[in-house]
């Protein structure tokens, strides 16, 4: 088979390695892609919403499925455009992607399918959402509508703080036309919990738990990012919080989307928060988490392409998906500044280190080769992964890893998977 993935991330890079381990497959191709990347696929100057462009690729270079990685060219219609053009792809249609496209469409979702949420309120008016806010209970939260780099979260202590924020999202659009809708929902407390899944439009099957680090400084501190880090299971997703997420959550989903006119073919990123009345569905995303990717996929057994192809197919209840009993981490390699200003370009040193080292993973996620060398070319650079028998030995391998790689600027956090000694 000829596969191309479309994204240039450290999602994307788990996924090409996965995809390269599948015997089915012989030639990988990705666009855009990144220097990480560049090992397994031929990279392609395409960019990952030049629909046209990947289309006429794919058929050109007789593509056999494509995989999106990324949210914004499936919230865009990618799959419909590969879909038009007779092109076997993966991924949710733009109808469906609006699950992750548009949190007000989520949350009314929730509520008319009675699946476990937060108490929320929607507005397209400043001065409306201002208003309610006089008479709401702190602390808060503010979300701009549409994809915004995971970034368009506001969790707001006092009405000043929320006041600000309405400012910041409906009225100066920092994250443009994403805030054109915002949604007002009740602060919720607990445990984090990200379960993945594979949807073929009517079956799903869960992959292993995992929980993110979203805040760019240690204790939970800082600005918002795309994630500093992650580990793998999470030991806070328990027998009976699964049993419950299966009745009430997940298979309520895919029904929901079903019923709703918008079959969910794809992946199905469950953001839950467990809270002391049970789980409750924090946020949907359509697309495999990143940096959730980097710890999932090298401890799932299957073959990838077999898992694609019946999701794509609509036979996945035939599939046994199967995951290793141990963990992992991943700690995000990030350039001093991320997630506001910072400096790019700097040399690479130590990848090497991971060559033929069992359990341990490199991903690159802001990468790009210049003069002959890999140098730095976002605010998260690299995803360092380890395997370890439990979350603390994966844990202690991760943050050894760290330290075979140097670059100018290299941050990182210190407490990824600290949770875990309080489980």
């Amino acid at each position: 088979m000829k596969v191309l993935i479309v994204g240039s991330g450290g999602r994307e890079h788990a996924i090409a390695w996965s995809v390269a381990k599948s015997p089915k497959v012989d030639k990988i191709y990705c666009a855009p892609g990144n220097a990480g990347i560049a090992e397994y696929a031929e990279c392609v100057e395409i960019g990952a919403m030049e629909f046209d462009r990947l289309t006429a690729f794919a058929k050109e270079n007789a593509v056999d499925l494509t995989i999106v990685g990324m949210d914004d060219p499936l919230v865009g219609g990618i799959v419909d455009a590969f879909e038009a053009e007779g092109l076997r792809v993966f991924g949710p249609r733009k109808n469906a992607a609006i699950l992750e496209g548009s949190k007000a469409f989520s949350k009314d979702l929730m509520k008319k399918y009675n699946i476990p949420t937060a108490a929320y309120e929607n507005f397209t008016d400043a001065q409306a959402a201002l208003n309610y806010l006089e008479t709401a209970e702190y602390p808060i939260v503010l979300k701009a509508d549409g994809l915004a780099l995971g970034k368009g979260v506001l969790i707001c202590n006092t009405l000043e703080e929320a006041q600000e924020g309405v400012k910041t999202i409906m009225l100066d659009k920092q994250f443009g036309t994403a805030g054109n809708i915002m949604v007002i929902e009740e602060f919720m407390t607990g445990r984090e919990v990200s379960v993945l899944s594979f949807v073929d439009g009517k079956t799903i099957k869960t992959m292993t738990s995992a929980q993110d680090h979203k805040r760019a400084k240690d204790n939970d501190e800082g600005l918002n990012t795309g994630g500093m880090g992650t580990f793998s299971p999470s030991p806070f997703y328990t027998e009976e919080v699964d049993a419950f997420c299966r009745e009430n959550i997940y298979q309520a989903t895919v029904d929901a989307m079903a019923a709703e006119g918008r079959p969910f073919k794809g992946i199905i990123f469950f953001g839950l928060m467990l809270t002391e009345k049970g789980p409750r569905v924090l946020e949907y995303n359509a697309r495999f988490g990143d940096p959730e990717a980097q710890v999932v996929l090298p401890r799932m057994k299957n073959d990838i392409i077999e898992v694609v192809e019946a999701c794509v197919d609509g036979t996945l209840d035939q599939i046994d998906l199967q995951f290793e009993d141990n963990a992992a981490v991943c700690v995000v390699l990030a350039s001093d500044g991320y997630p506001v200003a910072y400096e790019k370009g700097f040399p690479i040193h130590g990848l090497e280190a991971f060559k033929d080292r069992d359990g341990y993973y490199v991903f690159h996620a802001g990468t790009k080769f210049k003069d002959g060398e890999i140098v730095t070319n976002g605010g998260r650079v690299l995803g360092v992964t380890a395997k370890g028998k439990d979350l603390r030995e994966a844990r202690k391998n991760a943050y050894k890893a760290i330290d075979w790689i140097e670059f100018e600027n290299k941050y990182h956090r210190n407490d990824i998977g600290k949770a875990i000694d309080e489980a």
